[in-house]
């Protein structure tokens, strides 16, 4: 779902993400307008982000025909608290 209105940078949260598999993964939000993120993430790393509540983090990961979409994740679930 896409916005079509700039959404205020205060409104973004604070999120985590670890690469739990053995392989690398990219990790993209692109269904926030006006915003775009993407990252390489190896096995085992652990990332900060701020993002928007209801951004969806894609994690993409490598296969034999190409970058493969394999979960999506709701930002709103990953913001860090404390």
């Amino acid at each position: 779902m896409q916005n079509s209105l700039a959404l205020p940078i205060e409104n973004q949260i604070l999120c985590f993400y670890k690469n739990t598999t053995g392989q690398i993964q990219i990790i993209r939000i692109s269904n926030i307008a006006h915003s775009y993120f993407e990252q390489v993430v190896f096995p085992g790393e652990q990332m900060l982000f701020e993002a928007f509540p209801q951004a969806e983090l894609e994690i993409h990961m490598d296969s034999t025909t190409g970058a493969t979409l394999t979960n999506k994740i709701l930002c709103s679930n990953l913001q860090v608290y404390g």
